[in-house]
């Protein structure tokens, strides 16, 4: 059985759709599947980036650890692909290649040549060919329909909880620590520092309370998170996230971590010294206790 669409973010909306995926999977023995792209299609049919909510590594990790698809396939979005025409992509594609016996859209899904597929012919197209296809209706929540472009400027305005509630799931990001100036360090307060992915919707500049993960299994470490260019310190314009982690002590340069956003708790300052940064920052990691622990 395979889900179609870009899955940005995975949210409400995805959510209903990947239901429906296992429950069919279950009811015919088939592998639970997603079939997406590695780049956002408008930024190939455009030319224009598009910021998305994760990078493709976030996605397959919540499509894989949060809803249990047992397979991610990414195809490359390029020129070949663009110009497929709608019902070589079904025939080629969905059932010649991969075996589809089940699809399974939203509404709102257009593929093919120009757009010209959507849902109502990519039903009736598989009913022609003798294989299942459920089109999902889209979900509103609070008068609003759930879509990644609403949730982006959401987490584009720092809104971690509204954003979490059309996801269904914390907003979040990964990537490698890298090293940093240790000026944490100095005064008594380590942080890891982790870019922005290059792609990625950066979240609204300012302090977080965030929930990390240093891996998969690990339960997850309550922490603070400034979203910015670090103005006290280096003003040097690379935005990047430096977090805090409550109750843990330990080397991470060089290993992947994964930051959940919970709440905006304030904006980015240059404070005149290290001394005023210190003590606001035990001011920020009082607010995340008070809130998680």
């Amino acid at each position: 059985a395979i889900a179609l669409g870009f899955f940005d973010g995975v949210h409400l909306g995805h959510a209903k759709l990947l239901e429906r995926t296992l429950e069919v999977s279950k009811e015919k023995g088939l592998v639970p599947t997603v079939y997406t792209f590695d780049r956002h299609p408008a930024a190939e049919i455009t030319g224009k980036s598009v910021p998305l909510l994760n990078s493709a590594e976030d996605r397959e990790y919540i499509l894989r650890k949060k809803f249990g698809i047992q397979s991610v396939i990414f195809a490359r979005f390029d020129k070949t692909l663009v110009m497929t025409d709608w019902r070589d992509f079904i025939h080629d594609i969905l059932v010649g290649r991969l075996h589809a016996a089940h699809l399974i859209a939203g509404w709102d899904y257009t593929f093919g040549k120009n757009g010209e597929g959507n849902a109502e012919l990519l039903k009736a197209e598989a009913a022609a060919l003798g294989i299942g296809c459920d089109i999902v209706d889209r979900v509103i929540l609070n008068g609003i329909t759930v879509s990644s472009t609403h949730i982006r400027n959401l987490v584009a305005n720092g809104d971690m909880e509204n954003a979490a509630l059309f996801l269904g799931h914390a907003h979040l990001l990964s990537g490698v620590v890298v090293s940093g100036k240790k000026i944490g360090r100095t005064i008594g307060i380590p942080t890891v520092n982790v870019p922005i992915p290059s792609g990625v919707q950066p979240p609204a500049r300012g302090v977080y309370v965030t929930r990390v993960r240093l891996s998969e299994d690990t339960e997850a470490y309550p922490a603070v998170t400034n979203v910015g260019t670090k103005p006290t310190v280096t003003g040097t314009g690379e935005l990047l996230t430096e977090t805090y982690i409550i109750g843990y002590e330990g080397d991470l340069y060089g290993r992947k971590i994964r930051l959940e956003f919970l709440k905006y708790l304030r904006p980015e300052i240059r404070f005149p010294t290290l001394e005023e940064l210190r003590l606001q920052i035990l001011k920020d990691i009082d607010s995340a206790k008070k809130l998680m622990l």
